[in-house]
């Protein structure tokens, strides 16, 4: 099932059940106005969204047609939003390239911080900066939205409460964030709003792909317009998604509608590219000694896709361009 948010007069748009090949949408106010009233009754509504689900796919009833310039993050607003970093060929190379080693304890307990969810970004929408010498950065991860994930939740039950997937990019201005961390305080103005696909998915949309709480596609990165990276989000994946909605409920309940990312995809065999710039930078550091990439300017495009085994988009494409606060 495939499910998305239409942009209204209102913050929290309207729920759309969208068919499978991403062309046609269908209004299910009768079963719920938004995501986050699904997400809230899930039980109760999941049969009836899929239901509609069956219906679009089989062209029966009303429709309407689906363009992902009028969709917001399928989640406009979250309760919850935390990223952990599953990739730890990504922290290791980011570590190695300022000289420092990694604590053994990353390896058992995932890096997770709780950024800002109050304003998600749709697909398409700008990326809104004040500054190019902040340091633009995209950054392409996996996400997964739960229902009500109770406190201390193991790892084995963890992954039941996936109900939905999602692409993100999670945004990051990078020359901000050292003085942020050397405050022992972690992330806020290097953090900014992060974009979504155009679309969620329900993990049994993908088949065998969805292995043990991981996604096993690659991710396509391009860069105004040129081939970045398109390494593989499940096949270095450190902590699976169950791995960090244990991690995250340990102090906690999870409200439904949370939102937890994978962190930057990442390989360990860096031919299949880059998911941020910042990687690629620190391999350059490593291989000659200073970093060639530059970051983001204004004008520049990112594309992030990801597409099933015969070519088709499974979320849609996160396509935005960077462009200067107004």
């Amino acid at each position: 099932m495939k499910l998305a948010t239409l942009k209204t007069g209102d913050r929290d748009g309207i729920l759309v059940v969208v068919n499978r090949e991403l062309t046609k949408a269908k209004l299910v106010p009768t079963i719920a106005l938004t995501l986050q009233a699904a997400l809230d009754n899930w039980s109760e509504v999941e049969h009836e969204l899929r239901e509609a689900y069956r219906q679009i796919n089989e062209s029966k009833g009303e429709f309407i047609p689906f363009d992902s310039y009028k969709v917001t993050a399928p989640l406009p607003r979250a309760y919850q939003w935390l990223d952990g970093s599953a990739y730890l060929s990504h922290v290791e190379r980011v570590r190695k390239a300022r000289g420092a080693e990694m604590p053994e304890n990353l390896y058992s307990d995932p890096l997770m911080y709780q950024g800002a969810s109050d304003n998600m970004l749709g697909a398409c929408d700008p990326i809104e900066v004040a500054s190019e010498a902040w340091g633009i950065d995209f950054e392409a991860e996996v996400g997964v939205i739960t229902d009500d994930v109770e406190y201390g939740v193991s790892i084995n039950d963890a992954g039941s409460h996936i109900k939905l997937i999602v692409l993100i990019n999670d945004v990051s201005l990078r020359n901000l964030i050292p003085d942020e961390l050397a405050k022992g305080f972690g992330f806020l103005h290097g953090k900014p709003a992060s974009a979504f696909s155009p679309v969620a998915v329900t993990p049994d949309e993908l088949g065998a792909a969805w292995e043990n709480t991981k996604l096993h596609l690659p991710l396509t990165v391009a860069w105004n317009g040129q081939l970045f990276g398109e390494a593989n989000a499940g096949e270095d994946m450190q902590f699976s998604f169950a791995k960090l909605i244990h991690h995250a409920a340990k102090s906690r309940k999870l409200a439904a509608g949370t939102i937890i990312g994978s962190g930057t995809v990442s390989n360990v065999d860096s031919t299949t590219g880059y998911s941020c710039i910042v990687e690629k930078r620190v391999v350059e550091i490593i291989e000659t000694g200073v970093a060639i990439t530059e970051f983001m300017r204004f004008g520049d495009k990112i594309r992030i896709e990801m597409l099933d085994g015969q070519g088709d988009s499974i979320f849609g494409a996160i396509e935005q361009e960077v462009k200067p606060c107004r």
